[in-house]
């Protein structure tokens, strides 16, 4: 946690009072007293400081100050299949905390359709998902995040106007050219699934305009691919 990450509703007058899991958290890695500066966020808002009050073990006081806007997010949408429950997890707390702007969890042909079922894809959960990713990245705006469960509408439907003014990429084992390097204007980027994306898939993509790109000889796995791309785009 290099952030303490703040609602609207936890800072009344400045000032805010912290208990349960975000106190125990605090506490076991944090370790503040009385005096100590820690580094706060306000959800959706500004970073600052909150200087601690009072602590104990069961709550922790705080003055709050916010003046620091948080860092600014990459120019790049992730289409992203739908991975195992349990890297799901995974994937968005990295895509937050690198600063990925828009997440699309989508459905493809080689996504397992229990993954569907899972109590990873409730709100609570990728919003918690987030939080963590922005407590670690010090940031504090949200990623936007949308599910969809048919691949064809999505393609044909949305994805058109959301490549819009971006460059289109899916990253294929089979890939036409090398990933590019520090593209440095929007990067729409889409992965597949473990075994990635079936041929139709990579037709339906590339007739909008998505152009197919190898990472080299290796496969990655999902979790490893989205962090080496987005620091090769960016």
């Amino acid at each position: 946690m290099n952030l303490i990450l703040l609602t609207n509703d936890e800072i009344i007058n400045n000032i805010t009072e912290i208990t349960g899991d975000k106190l125990k958290h605090i506490l076991t890695f944090i370790k503040p007293v009385a005096g100590d500066t820690l580094k706060v966020g306000l959800v959706n808002g500004m970073t600052g400081d909150g200087i601690v009050t009072a602590i104990n073990a069961h709550k922790l006081v705080m003055t709050v100050q916010l003046y620091k806007k948080p860092p600014e997010k990459l120019p790049l949408t992730l289409i992203c299949a739908m991975p195992r429950p349990k890297v799901l997890n995974r994937i968005i707390q990295h895509a937050t905390t690198m600063g990925i702007q828009k997440i699309y969890i989508i459905k493809t042909w080689r996504v397992e359709k229990s993954y569907w079922e899972s109590p990873m894809l409730e709100d609570e959960n990728l919003y918690n998902q987030m939080i963590l990713g922005l407590e670690q990245g010090k940031d504090t705006v949200l990623p936007f995040i949308a599910i969809r469960k048919l691949f064809k509408p999505f393609v044909e439907d949305e994805l058109p106007e959301i490549i819009r003014g971006s460059t289109a990429l899916v990253a294929h084992p089979t890939g036409e050219t090398q990933c590019p390097f520090d593209i440095g204007s929007p990067v729409t980027l889409a992965i597949g699934p473990e075994g990635g994306f079936i041929p139709y898939e990579i037709d339906s993509l590339q007739k909008i305009g998505f152009t197919t790109v190898s990472l080299g000889q290796r496969i990655l796995r999902v979790e490893t691919a989205i962090p080496y791309l987005t620091g090769r785009l960016f």
